[in-house]
């Protein structure tokens, strides 16, 4: 499962998916959609995604904003350390973060943002976890309000896909509207710096890992290196494809179908001998709704795997496990 060389690799490919009608008018059509997205979840949890309509100009400056950003020293990175946030915001250095047991840290840095929520509102009185207001960086026009618009466009996105997995279990198109209600969530750019022809194979960008929370939606550039865990026990490469986004099932949801849909391991090499950018969209719902396992994901007189919990019991334990 470590290997990197062709005895490792699989030849499988992810189903790419046009979501267009998940926002149309037409039932049929939104439940054939469904009825794909069903099929990814049964198999890996992993899928591409087109139609999803984000401005392809607005994807591209999310790019550009992130490039100038780690481009700068190190010295004015680390003026918005996540260390300095009690609320998971800012810069995450090169190495920070360890997601596969036994590897070395990984070798991407990262900068983290989320809904921005002063000190002073209601929510963040209540001591609700990774709430509170983002920490910008100085000297870079246009960044916030490019990363927060792009924030807005994620958050319906994120909405959009998880009436589709309703659909996809035979629930009410909007079972999961409260979850959706104010959910934790977090925008990462992140920057895999080239790695070794022939790498160390406890070092990676991004160790073998599943996600923590509901759904990711991940734009990538043009520098491929993402992998993805197949039942054969092989990596799949997941390449770039324009104008795509690749979505993935993390945890959560595994734990509410019972284990049904999946959640996948997946990680970064990044052999393409650049530097890589990505930006993923952690899409983990509202922190006080319980998870438990769905009935209709449960056969005659099976019991569920896992004990109910609450999406901010799950995170918080998560984070505790990775940082």
């Amino acid at each position: 499962m470590t290997g990197l060389g062709a005895e490792y690799i699989s030849e499988d490919v992810l189903p790419i998916i046009d979501i267009t009608s998940l926002r149309s008018g037409d039932k049929w059509a939104r439940n054939a959609v469904a009825s794909e997205i069903r099929s990814a979840c049964l198999d890996l949890g992993f899928m591409y995604i087109v139609g999803h309509g984000v401005d392809p100009e607005l994807r591209a400056e999310v790019f550009a904003q992130s490039a100038r950003f780690f481009a700068q020293p190190r010295d004015l990175k680390l003026v918005t350390d996540m260390k300095l946030s009690p609320h998971n915001r800012g810069y995450e250095p090169l190495g920070a973060q360890t997601l596969e047991d036994g590897a070395r840290p990984d070798l991407k840095e990262g900068f983290y943002i989320g809904e921005e929520i002063p000190m002073d509102h209601p929510r963040l009185q209540n001591g609700s976890f990774n709430l509170g207001p983002n920490q910008w960086p100085e000297g870079l026009p246009g960044f916030e309000v490019t990363m927060m618009n792009y924030y807005v466009e994620m958050l319906s996105l994120g909405e959009t896909l998880m009436r589709g997995i309703a659909l996809s279990l035979a629930l009410e198109e909007n079972y999961f509207a409260n979850f959706c209600r104010e959910p934790l969530t977090a925008l990462k750019l992140l920057h895999y710096p080239p790695q070794p022809a022939n790498p160390d194979l406890s070092e990676k960008g991004c160790g073998a890992h599943t996600d923590f929370g509901g759904i990711t939606m991940l734009m990538q550039d043009e520098n491929g290196g993402l992998q993805v865990l197949g039942k054969n026990q092989k990596w799949l490469h997941a390449p770039p494809i324009q104008d795509a986004y690749v979505v993935n099932l993390a945890d959560m949801i595994s734990r509410w179908t019972n284990d049904m849909y999946r959640s996948t391991l997946h990680r970064v090499i990044n052999l393409s001998g650049m530097d890589r950018y990505s930006v993923p969209f952690f899409f983990s719902g509202r922190p006080a709704h319980e998870v438990v396992a769905l009935e209709c994901c449960l056969a005659d007189g099976e019991e569920p795997k896992y004990p109910p919990t609450t999406v901010e019991e799950h995170m918080r334990e998560m984070y505790a496990r990775t940082y």
